[in-house]
């Protein structure tokens, strides 16, 4: 249940949430330890407490202490030195009165009076009121602990030490009690108590301490918080919006511009996101101008395919009739090339996203390439195909080998096409020293590009076509042009200038 609620609330509430729930574990945690401390102190103390008790419990049965006021006087003030890190000592026989007190050895002795009344004293000035108040404070305290001996006379507790706290806001008490027995019964009560304020101080310091790193952690938590949001979880936010607008094909685009400016990772993001959307978009377009274009050439063949074979029906002439079956045959090849092509072109724009590119050599790729070409197109067109390079020149660059060898193979395709008989198509390799380039040239005797904007010839369909049109889509310059953006290259036709014919440049950057 916890994991479906945490799916469906933002990053920052997760955050909060997860600190909080971590924050109220340590507080729980942190005020089991802190009502542990008390009792822990208090327990030490009262470790000492009964170690004094019992030590002046057996002094007493020792020395044989009778329970009356002078011999309990005496005998606290021969064993003083055993209460020096206590506050008080107080004795009371077993009808619960006081019979000694530590805090009265250096007062007159009538300070020990039955049921702990006090001496009236005439009271003429000021300092004796204030005397006066001070015994009936001590008086109200000393019943107290009276009652309180009463009630553990009363107790389970009885016959062990027994410890209790007394505390006011400015006093920490701590008294421990334990009866005195002779061997055959009870013959009084021991109390000792002890100002343990130091208790209370480290427990106010845990306490603060516990308090301002909680504070601390809080704000920590808060302004964390707060540069999350505003660095990290809005521009997510910003972008996910810039997506949904892009799926829901919004007229108004979010603007991404302040998050692309940023030079971290969220940067990083927001310019690959926008760079892909553009990409995309290009290629919708593209697809969508492809569709348009590859309709229209498919439109005319079919045109000529309907008129042809409606009148074929009619035609008895045999050689009419033969002319109109070559049209429709070279339709045919027309339309079956175009598809073809298409879905190949298709099939490459796949495949070039899975292959990686590597240092490959130019020189070699071209020797291969028209290798096959002379073998296949010296006999049968007599065309001949020569390849010009410096021997001792590498022509190293980075790319993909048969990407590369159908970059030749459809330039040498579309210049053939163009050649006559005995020509020769030249196909040469130059370096680039300076700009660190490598140039492959692709030169013909044909009859050369009739546009002034030679760049029209890379377009889809280019219209100046050979006239053994079935042979060709239309697609193989552009399909190269698109290889050699692939590599990161340029590529220009001209018309050679000396002679007639037309010349293919392609400029590859040198591997290092």
């Amino acid at each position: 249940m916890l994991s479906s609620f945490l799916k469906n609330i933002s990053i920052l509430k997760k955050f909060l949430l997860i600190n909080l729930i971590v924050f109220i574990i340590f507080g729980s945690l942190t005020a089991i330890y802190l009502k542990g401390i008390q009792p822990n102190l208090i327990n030490k103390k009262t470790a000492n407490h009964i170690q004094i008790i019992d030590n002046t419990i057996n002094h007493i049965a020792r020395l044989k202490i009778k329970f009356n006021e002078d011999d309990i006087r005496k005998f606290l003030f021969s064993t003083r030195f055993l209460f020096q890190n206590l506050d008080r000592v107080m004795i009371f026989d077993n009808e619960f009165e006081l019979i000694g007190d530590t805090d009265t050895l250096d007062l007159d002795p009538r300070s020990f009076n039955q049921r702990l009344d006090i001496v009236e004293m005439d009271i003429k000035d000021d300092t004796q009121i204030s005397q006066k108040k001070e015994i009936n404070k001590k008086k109200n305290k000393f019943q107290k602990l009276s009652d309180t001996i009463i009630d553990y006379s009363k107790s389970s507790d009885y016959g062990k030490p027994y410890t209790f706290v007394q505390e006011s806001y400015d006093q920490f008490l701590l008294i421990t009690i334990k009866n005195i027995n002779d061997g055959e019964k009870n013959i009084g009560y021991l109390t000792i108590s002890e100002k343990a304020n130091d208790i209370r101080s480290a427990i106010d310091e845990r306490k603060v301490f516990v308090f301002r790193t909680a504070l601390v952690v809080a704000i920590v938590i808060l302004i964390f918080s707060l540069v999350l949001n505003r660095y990290f979880l809005k521009p997510i936010k910003t972008l996910v919006n810039f997506t949904k607008s892009i799926k829901e094909k919004n007229k108004q685009r979010i603007n991404i511009q302040f998050e692309k400016n940023r030079d971290d990772e969220i940067g990083i993001l927001s310019n690959s996101l926008d760079e892909m959307t553009n990409e995309l978009n290009k290629r919708i377009n593209a697809a969508e101008n492809f569709s348009t274009d590859l309709v229209h050439e498919i439109r005319n063949p079919l045109a000529s395919l309907k008129s042809a074979s409606e009148i074929i029906s009619e035609t008895t002439d045999k050689i009419q009739r033969q002319k109109l079956v070559n049209i429709l045959l070279h339709d045919v090849e027309r339309i079956e090339r175009l598809i073809t092509d298409y879905s190949q072109m298709l099939k490459d724009e796949v495949a070039i996203t899975n292959e990686q590119m590597m240092k490959i050599n130019l020189k070699l790729i071209a020797t291969s390439v028209v290798d096959d070409f002379n073998s296949i197109h010296n006999s049968k067109n007599k065309i001949k195909i020569q390849l010009n390079t410096n021997s001792s020149a590498n022509y190293n660059i980075l790319g993909i080998e048969n990407r590369i060898e159908q970059i030749i193979a459809n330039l040498l395709d579309n210049s053939i096409s163009f050649s006559k008989e005995n020509q020769t198509i030249k196909v040469v390799l130059t370096k680039d020293k300076k700009e660190k380039n490598i140039i492959l040239s692709i030169i013909d005797e044909g009859e050369g590009f009739k546009e002034n904007d030679t760049n029209k010839i890379f377009k889809r369909f280019y219209s100046n076509r050979p006239n053994k049109f079935g042979e060709h889509s239309g697609l193989g310059l552009n399909i190269v042009k698109n290889l050699v953006d692939l590599h990161n290259g340029q590529i220009f036709a001209s018309n050679n200038i000396d002679q007639k014919g037309a010349k293919i440049e392609i400029i590859f950057p040198e591997a290092s």
